[in-house]
């Protein structure tokens, strides 16, 4: 048996009654009342309907189909709806097909067959109060957020379109209803311009979210084309079967500008670098051209010479047999001149080569574990040799229970062999020559080379010093030797040969490792110093071994 609401539950809810029969239309007032809602006018005609929709705003339209004048009730419950946004649930004895047909159209709240059952009555009202305020709520979302958002049918056709969807496509609500969904959202492809084409075919078939592929662009009912950014989605009913379709776009003109703007800024910030590596290059370059300009034409004429010599002596064999045997020597004298100034400009290219790839960060390093108590005595072996066959005396101070240490063994290999090489040669028979290796801490060291450790290490610093004694460096210079091409203005200096960028390419090696150096020289000797930011073992590995 039916219950009625308590008195009063539903007095705020006002329902408009529209119907051409009036007794039915009090009847339908009366039932109204005692189920608690407020009746605030009573229409018999489609015009009416919408008159007093408008002055009394009502939350619910019980409309009649069939009414009298020129508007019937399914023309009347549209022209609210499109107004007013007011609900409607019809009522009516007409339950043909053609009549539901067209009053589907219309999207109503309810359909309640006459004559009307109070129980009835009161289920189709607060059913389609409920569904109005969901929707209500789902359209002020919609409505809301920043995207536009237009809502289809399962047949492709549109049912809903927000705010910004309006504006971007230029199709009002009214207007768009019902449409196929390609007739509102008309994209294509912006570089061939050609219709993107049914793209929500294939997500109601799929069943799946589709993004669209960038460089689209959307053709408004008017106005210009607009790239967009665009995802659709289906929609599924209670039992899980497709309902419809979702798209989500919005306008990407501002993104397609950031984008380029971000493009623009990086390509300036390149042609900046490109310009200070050129204006690096050209002032290397400058600089390198002339301090050698004295320095490489040298050799090639010495090589000329040489060469001409040994024309003229082979020349001369045929006719002068008897001196076949002291030709052949001074042919072996040229010919190992010939090499030596071969060898010697090979090495001035590679140097250079090297040192630019310093400089500009191209050169490898590859961190690892050095045993320096193993390694320096191996690296000096050629050097010990050199040292008797000069009468030199070398010596290597270094603990034998110095823990490994992390650095770039092949550029610490050529820093200790250029400086090693530079102490030979100026240090005269009989001098000393020394290596000391000596590790000291250093909580300054903030990194190197971004090597990743397992716990257990600690920073230090390898302080390496090569000295010899013998020959003093004047206090004037001894900033100008690092310099390429640079010669102390000193015979015994100038006469030592070498390409004049040794010392050059230690200091850019040592600022590669992140290190320092200094060299002090007085009347007992030269003494070179390297402090280069290592890791000190304590029983770990370093699990990377290499930094490019």
């Amino acid at each position: 048996m039916y219950t009625k609401p308590p008195p009063n539950l539903k007095q705020t809810m006002k329902i408009l009654v529209v119907e051409d029969e009036r007794i039915i239309a009090i009847n339908l007032k009366e039932s109204l009342e005692s189920l608690g809602y407020t009746v605030p006018a009573i229409a018999a005609s489609g015009e009416k309907a919408i008159e007093k929709a408008t002055e009394f705003r009502p939350d619910l339209v019980l409309m009649d189909i069939w009414l009298k004048g020129a508007i019937d009730g399914i023309e009347a419950a549209q022209q609210i709806w499109d107004r007013l946004k007011i609900p409607t649930i019809y009522v009516t004895g007409h339950s043909d097909q053609s009549t539901v047909e067209r009053a589907k159209i219309t999207a109503p709240f309810g359909y309640i067959l006459k004559p009307v059952k109070e129980q009835a009555l009161y289920v189709a009202i607060e059913t389609a109060l409920q569904r109005y305020e969901r929707e209500q709520l789902l359209s002020a979302i919609l409505r809301g957020i920043g995207d536009g958002v237009i809502v289809t049918d399962k047949d492709c056709r549109v049912q809903f379109l927000n705010q910004v969807a309006e504006s971007l496509t230029g199709w009002q609500l009214a207007e768009a209803r019902d449409r196929e969904l390609t007739e509102v959202f008309n994209i294509v492809d912006e570089q061939t311009q050609q219709p993107v084409g049914d793209v929500l075919t294939n997500v109601l078939e799929q069943e799946t979210i589709i993004y669209l592929e960038e460089q689209i662009l959307l053709i408004p009912k008017q106005g210009k084309p607009i790239p967009i950014a665009d995802s659709i989605a289906p929609i599924k009913n209670n039992d899980g079967a497709i309902a419809g379709a979702v798209l989500v776009f919005r306008d990407a003109t501002q993104q397609r500008l950031a984008q380029e703007q971000n493009r623009a800024l990086e390509r300036a910030r390149q042609l900046e670098y490109d310009l200070a590596e050129l204006q690096c290059l050209d002032l290397f370059h400058d600089d390198s051209l002339s301090t050698a300009s004295l320095e490489l034409p040298t050799s090639p004429a010495k090589i000329k010479m040489a060469v001409r010599i040994l024309e003229t002596i082979l020349d001369q064999q045929s006719l002068l047999s008897s001196q076949v045997r002291s030709n052949s020597i001074v042919i072996a004298r040229y010919w190992r001149i010939v090499q030596e100034q071969c060898n010697q400009k090979l090495k001035l290219v590679n140097d250079l080569l090297d040192i630019r790839a310093i400089e500009t960060e191209v050169y490898p390093l590859q961190l690892t574990w050095i045993q320096f108590p193993d390694w320096i005595p191996e690296l000096m072996q050629p050097f010990a040799a050199w040292a008797q066959f000069q009468q030199q005396r070398l010596h290597i101070d270094i603990d034998p229970n110095l823990p490994p240490l992390v650095s770039d063994q092949l550029s610490l290999t050529r820093i200790l062999t250029e400086l090693l090489n530079n102490a030979f040669k100026y240090t005269p028979a009989g001098e000393n020559i020394g290596v000391t290796v000596r590790v000291g801490e250093d909580g300054n060291v903030e990194t190197l080379h971004a090597t990743s450790l397992r716990q257990g290490n600690r920073f230090c610093t390898v302080e390496i010093q090569v000295s010899n004694s013998g020959v003093e460096i004047p206090p004037d210079e001894q900033e100008k030797i690092f310099k390429p091409f640079y010669r102390i203005p000193s015979s015994y200096f100038w006469n030592q040969g070498g390409t004049g960028l040794g010392l050059t390419m230690v200091k850019t090696l040592v600022h590669r490792l992140q290190g320092e150096m200094e060299v002090m020289s007085d009347r007992d000797g030269t003494m070179f110093t390297i402090f280069i930011p290592s890791l000190q073992s304590q029983g770990t590995e370093v699990e990377h071994d290499h930094d490019q």
